[in-house]
């Protein structure tokens, strides 16, 4: 072979293996990227010539399915999403839209398998063969019951239900109010562009996950996990709950200006002493208090199966809205007594609250929380199953089955009596968040769990900006939900 000849065959190599570097480049390591960028219309061409799989509930109930639309212009077959139990799943579920290219929920995070782009071998090899092809069916953790009775139990209401199966993280219920058509959204345009518009409702919002609450005194439960697992305390140790007491300059006072002195640890948790949690905030310190919020989960977006643009973490934040910023509470600017009554500048969401409670019951040790059961193909085998999955050791077991006991007396003598259930002990805490003292506005909370000795379902319910207290409003709509739940689980 004379050199010309060589130098033309390298030339034509060296082009080859650029244009294999290249094209591997474009369709497999930046594979997303190509997806994602607005100019493609490749992949919602596909979306609406390739039926989407379904999204079921834990019975099987369809929450989404693809229905086909022949064009007889074209003479085409596309595919469009229908959602037969309208507004009552979209907050965890979402919606997907094929013309504009829009997703939310678990449409989203869950599209690659919905849409048919992962696949095990088998299913590839069938589906390349009979040259069907389809996505795959996604069953949810959801219950029905449950889901409907945290809807029922909040009757319109402006709000949130979160309910998750403490031993092992299932989401039972994700319910947020208000909510939205997405059968409408995909028909009309202006409909979604008006919910887009709704600033004061915010509906398109999925309060559970991205909503910013004060948790007022259910945070007292992480105050006192701290307490108890620091070794600091027990409970019967004695503390200070005097009304009036000045923390960083403030007079603090307790609800009704009850003022029940020095006492157990108990009773204050049982009767939601402020003072005497400021004092044991206090006493723990910034540090101690920064430790085990991040254990709880407080600081970084939920371990949830659901789109991270989804979610917020809940902590302390300087200012609120897009303004806001997440700062420690070691910082200088919290004051860590109001910390420890769930009061200062902490923000946090239902999720979270939920997650807090979940981990009580659990014994100290905090599940990861999943929306999703499983994966099937259209031949009903299994290409993926979720298992519930240890997220981190909170607390000891022992220091948990204290606090277990003391949220117990909260519902059997203290402020949670309304979330009292016939034939099972209920562990709570409620929760009263300040938001405008002069119109009497507040955010209702409660979070608990049942039975109390091996606890199989955990809720947190809010109510916002509203008149009442957590007890007698947020806690009759967690004692729905909870009962739900245990009726569900017991067939």
């Amino acid at each position: 072979m004379n050199k010309p000849i060589r130098n033309l065959f390298a030339l034509f190599v060296l082009l080859f293996g650029l244009l294999l570097a290249f094209s591997s480049r474009w369709t497999v390591f930046e594979d997303q990227g190509l997806r994602d960028n607005a100019q493609n219309r490749r992949d919602l061409i596909r979306a609406e010539r390739v039926p989407r799989g379904r999204i079921l509930a834990a019975d099987g109930t369809t929450l989404a399915r693809s229905v086909a639309r022949r064009s007889r212009d074209t003479n085409t077959t596309a595919y469009k999403r229908r959602y037969p139990q309208g507004s009552r799943y979209v907050a965890a579920v979402g919606y997907s839209d094929t013309t504009l290219g829009q997703q939310s929920g678990l449409e989203r995070s869950q599209n690659d398998w919905l849409a048919g782009k992962a696949v095990k071998l088998a299913t590839a090899v069938d589906r390349l063969v009979s040259g069907d092809q389809r996505g795959d069916d996604v069953r949810t953790t959801l219950e029905p019951a449950v889901q409907n009775a945290g809807i029922a139990a909040l009757a319109g209401r402006r709000g949130s239900v979160v309910a998750l199966d403490p031993r092992n993280g299932k989401v039972l219920a994700m319910v947020s109010v208000p909510g939205w058509d997405p059968n409408k959204a995909i028909r009309d345009p202006e409909y979604f562009a008006d919910l887009n518009k709704a600033e004061t409702t915010r509906p398109l919002v999925n309060r559970a996950t991205q909503e910013a609450y004060v948790p007022g005194s259910t945070f007292k439960v992480v105050t006192a996990a701290a307490a108890l697992d620091s070794g600091k305390f027990t409970p019967d140790s004695l503390i200070d709950g005097s009304n009036g007491q000045v923390f960083s300059g403030q007079p603090l006072n307790n609800a009704g200006g009850e003022d029940p002195g020095t006492t157990t640890l108990r009773y204050h948790l049982t009767h939601s002493t402020n003072t005497a949690f400021a004092n044991i905030a206090n006493d723990l310190g910034k540090a101690t208090m920064q430790r085990y919020m991040k254990r709880f989960g407080f600081g970084e977006l939920p371990p949830l199966d659901y789109p991270k643009a989804q979610m917020r973490p809940s902590g302390e934040f300087l200012a609120r809205g897009r303004n806001s910023r997440f700062i420690p509470a070691t910082s200088r600017f919290v004051d860590v007594g109001r910390l420890g009554i769930g009061q200062d500048k902490l923000q946090v969401t239902p999720l979270q609250m939920a997650m807090v409670a979940a981990t009580v019951a659990n014994g100290g040790r905090l599940m990861r929380p999943h929306l999703v059961d499983r994966v099937v193909d259209a031949d009903g085998r299994v290409q993926e199953r979720v298992e519930g999955r240890l997220f981190r050791r909170v607390m000891s077991s022992s220091a948990a089955s204290d606090l277990r006991s003391m949220m117990g007396d909260v519902v059997n003598e203290g402020t949670g009596t309304a979330s009292a259930l016939q034939g099972f002990q209920v562990g709570g805490k409620t929760g009263t968040a300040e938001l405008n003292i002069a119109k009497g506005l507040n955010d209702l909370w409660f979070i608990g769990f049942a039975p109390l000795e091996n606890p199989r379902v955990a809720v947190a319910a809010v109510v916002e900006n509203t008149t009442g207290f957590g007890g007698p409003v947020a806690g009759p709509i967690a004692k729905q939900v909870m009962q739900a739940a245990l009726a569900e689980g017991s067939r």
